[in-house]
């Protein structure tokens, strides 16, 4: 699984890097006189209601999902990170306020939460990190805070503050590290969880605004054709699907791999079944 993961996320980064220079199309040239046609020689996924080449939309709306992606689980990882060590190794007044600030945010679902800060603050696709920015912290502050609370007391922990160490450099050198495996498996599947939420804002169209190619935005453009043109929704929607699958399945292989525990119990569970 995590090989397969792993493949499908290197082709969907290569496609987004330099997949829309080698398409022989532009994604903003229009073709009227062919629009609506289906896949062909010259056109392998065919073209939309505009004349424009549908693979040359869906490579560049790639670059749009994971740069997204990218952002929001960086911002995330970081601010989750901080906030999380802070309330686990501190406790007291620094854990109560932070968890209280959590569990607010924990109360709405997080893609209405999301929907409902990008139309107050407008369609665009800063405004679209921001939002799940605000609402993806939470994941990694809960982890993080976690794995700092079992972790403060272990002897080496402890051993390192009769030593003199500071609080950040306890946290840096001896306490994060011990988080980065559940990190990196938060991350991945944030990933995931990052590119179907922008797909889904630029769907309802909060997010990307036309001409800018965005996977959610020509699914959305495709549901007038459904039934004359089915290929403007299937294309877009498949490579959605099958990278936010790829990184689901890096994300379990991940966890198994670093936790053998979750992967007995899984071959328990199967099995059981």
């Amino acid at each position: 699984m995590i090989r397969a993961g792993a493949l499908i996320v290197v082709i969907a980064a290569c496609a987004a890097l330099i997949g829309p220079w080698l398409s022989p199309h532009d994604s903003a040239t229009q073709q009227l006189a062919l629009r609506l046609r289906g896949p062909m020689i010259a056109h392998p996924m065919g073209l939309d209601e505009l004349g424009r080449d549908i693979l040359a939309r869906v490579l560049s709306g790639a670059r749009i999902s994971l740069l997204v992606g990218v952002i929001v689980v960086g911002v995330s990882a970081v601010v989750g990170t901080f906030m999380g060590a802070i309330a686990g190794y501190y406790g007291g007044a620094w854990d109560q306020g932070i968890s209280r600030a959590m569990d607010v945010l924990l109360a709405f679902p997080g893609l209405l939460l999301a929907i409902a800060l990008v139309a107050v603050l407008g369609p665009s696709l800063v405004h679209v990190v921001l939002a799940l920015t605000v609402i993806g912290w939470v994941g990694y502050a809960r982890l993080v805070r976690g794995q700092v609370l079992k972790t403060r007391e272990l002897d080496y922990v402890v051993a390192a503050r009769a030593l003199g160490a500071g609080a950040w450099r306890t946290l840096a050198r001896h306490v994060l590290p011990s988080a980065l495996p559940a990190i990196s498996v938060q991350a991945t599947i944030g990933m995931a969880g990052a590119i179907l939420s922008e797909a889904a804002l630029s769907f309802l169209g909060l997010g990307v605004q036309p001409p800018t190619p965005s996977w959610g935005t020509m699914i959305n453009g495709g549901r007038a054709h459904l039934l004359d043109a089915p290929h403007l929704t299937i294309f877009p929607g498949l490579f959605l699907a099958i990278v936010v699958l790829g990184f689901s399945f890096l994300g379990d292989g991940l966890r198994d791999r670093f936790d053998p525990k979750a992967r007995t119990e899984r071959r328990l569970t199967g099995s059981a079944a």
